[in-house]
């Protein structure tokens, strides 16, 4: 059985919010009606992917928002145990933007949704939209990976992209901070990013890369180069060095979707680790592995 669900919500909803893509993992013939609720009353979604909120680009809205009020309504689920009575599905930004338009109250549809589909439509809001940088969408789909044990088929379904695709993007998560947050300040391209995630060491790379205003052919030179002198000394080693490890690690884990773990230990013997978070999760590996 899949994960998520297409159908049925999606045209009810679609009605009553308007042509948007944040709803189209909603399911069953709940009845919702558009309320208008205080802002007071509303929490961000601990798990919603974009990080980051131009702060331009929010007055800009806000000052649309002051002019013509909230267009669409934002999506809300009921929470217990918060400081607030609902929580952010989709629209942070239309929230963001009415409290800077000094709004009291935003009309809203509040839905039962689960932690789950709550991460998909998130997902599904920003990547569609194009609000998110490439390093907060490796770790959109990380999330909903190692959260709710989703593999890559299921993500590559959920949100119409190429398993490579997300492959390849998963790649940006492995990288030093430093060099993440390049790419989030637009500094280096995601395609240079991912290109030096498996150099062996991608910051001094990535100055150079800036230094040299270097072309993504160029840096992919580059990496081959040090891939193969770290090759070479790693036939003289005991052991493997800690970034290969980690590739190592991503690699296996964008293909078996499960956390994993390699230990190597003196001469070459040592283990890989894999974890799971739930008994279909295992199951799920052992077809994989079985296969």
């Amino acid at each position: 059985m899949s994960k998520f669900g297409l159908g049925r919500g999606l045209a009810d909803l679609k009605e009553e919010m308007g042509s948007v893509p944040d709803i189209s993992i909603l399911t069953g013939s709940e009845r919702v009606v558009v309320k208008q609720i205080p802002l007071v009353q509303i929490g961000a979604n601990p798990d919603q992917p974009r990080k980051t909120f131009s702060d331009s680009e929010l007055a800009e809205l806000a000052a649309s928002i002051k002019e013509k009020g909230v267009l669409q309504p934002i999506l809300l689920r009921s929470v217990t145990g918060r400081p607030y009575m609902y929580e952010i599905v989709a629209g942070e930004r239309r929230f963001r933007a009415s409290k800077m338009a000094g709004l009291n109250e935003i009309p809203a549809l509040i839905k039962n949704i689960t932690n789950e589909n709550a991460m998909e439509i998130a997902l599904i809001e920003n990547v569609q939209r194009e609000n998110l940088n490439p390093i907060e969408e490796a770790a959109a789909y990380e999330n909903l990976m190692d959260k709710c044990g989703y593999e890559l088929a299921d993500v590559s379904r959920l949100i119409g992209k190429s398993e490579s695709y997300i492959r390849n993007s998963l790649r940006l998560i492995a990288l030093p901070a430093e060099v993440k947050e390049m790419v989030e300040q637009g500094k280096i391209s995601a395609s240079h990013a991912r290109t030096i995630a498996v150099a062996e060491n991608p910051v001094a790379l990535a100055h150079e890369i800036i230094a040299n205003k270097m072309s993504v052919a160029e840096t992919e030179k580059k990496v081959k180069i040090s891939a193969r002198s770290v090759k070479s000394r790693a036939h003289s080693s005991n052991t493997i060095d800690a970034d290969t490890v980690k590739d190592i690690e991503n690699r296996i884990k964008s293909v078996l979707g499960v956390p994993v773990k390699l230990q190597e230990k003196r001469g070459g013997a040592g283990q890989i680790v894999l974890s799971f978070a739930t008994r279909m999760q295992m199951q799920e590996l052992i077809e994989k592995l079985t296969k």
